[in-house]
């Protein structure tokens, strides 16, 4: 079984044909930056393991997506800036994107986010690929 690796993708909403563009934060320092000293993100963030963020010291609102092993949502929320909101026990993944970024894709909660690292060996990841392929990105 491999793991995810800090890197960049392609992320595709159940139900959309446009994918968006997609960072990864696998590691401890990535996933621990966020979208910090950032004035705005083009696509959307995908930090992982985790399964509650923060937003002290941001400069934008954020939308998050709460996500299970399977790449399920569980759980969108629009955060202002300085807030803690309550970790999500089923998550295991979060997706950060600008305010209203999720509306617009049509992301919400019962819904199912597929990821494509750039340069894996084996294509697309989803839920049940399992850690298959994750390896490849960089």
């Amino acid at each position: 079984m491999g793991t995810w690796r800090n890197g960049t993708g392609q992320l595709t909403v159940e139900g959309q044909d446009s994918p968006v563009a997609l960072e990864i934060a696998a590691s401890y320092g990535t996933r621990r930056r966020g979208l910090l000293g950032r004035d705005g993100i083009e696509g959307a963030l995908l930090i992982t393991p985790c399964n509650s963020v923060h937003t002290f010291r941001m400069r934008f609102p954020i939308d998050v997506a709460y996500l299970d092993e399977e790449l399920n949502v569980v759980d969108v929320h629009t955060l202002k800036p300085g807030r803690l909101p309550l970790p999500r026990l089923k998550a295991r993944h979060v997706l950060e994107a600008e305010a209203g970024a999720m509306a617009r894709w049509g992301l919400r909660p019962g819904g199912r986010v597929t990821v494509s690292v750039d340069g894996a060996g084996d294509g697309d990841i989803d839920g049940d690929a399992g850690d298959a392929g994750r390896d490849g990105a960089t």
